[in-house]
């Protein structure tokens, strides 16, 4: 993909990426019905809590390393963290997005919810994460590659 054209699809940050699949989401509920069970509103609590707490746990480590959390600029990160959660996921931030989303699906009780799970996690990978994953290799060169190697992306 070409810069300018990647540029063009990374307008929306993640934070509002997040925001319009969760908008989605709540349409699709009201056109298609929700389902419900027990304990449906717990369940998407703790669900909810993990994203927050993973993303937490994310952002302390980074704003410990003295690095960026804002993912605008990923070339101005200042250094290459593996350590804590940063050893099970090289996305720990987005992953946290993820089950936030879950959350607001299993809230809402729409199956066809999950679709649009799926495509968050699209978008994230080929425009998003790719482009992150582009500025970080000729930042940081073989420390990254052979980080990537070793940490799954998301789990």
């Amino acid at each position: 993909m070409r810069p300018a054209t990647l540029r063009r699809l990374l307008w929306l940050p993640p934070p509002g990426v997040v925001v319009l699949i969760a908008g989605l989401m709540w349409l699709v509920r009201r056109w298609s019905g929700g389902l419900a069970f027990a304990g449906q509103g717990w369940v998407a609590l703790l669900v909810l809590t993990a994203g927050l707490a993973l993303m937490a746990a994310a952002a302390w480590q980074l704003a410990r390393a003295h690095t960026t959390v804002l993912p605008f600029h990923p070339e101005q990160a200042s250094h290459l963290v593996t350590t804590g959660i940063f050893r099970r996921s090289r996305n720990p931030i987005y992953l946290g997005d993820l089950l936030l989303l879950l959350a607001w699906a299993l809230w809402l009780g729409s199956l066809f919810n999950l679709l649009l799970l799926g495509l968050f996690v699209l978008y994230m990978n080929r425009v998003q994460i790719a482009a992150e994953e582009r500025a970080l290799a000729r930042k940081f060169g073989p420390a990254y590659l052979g980080y990537c190697a070793r940490v799954r992306r998301w789990l």
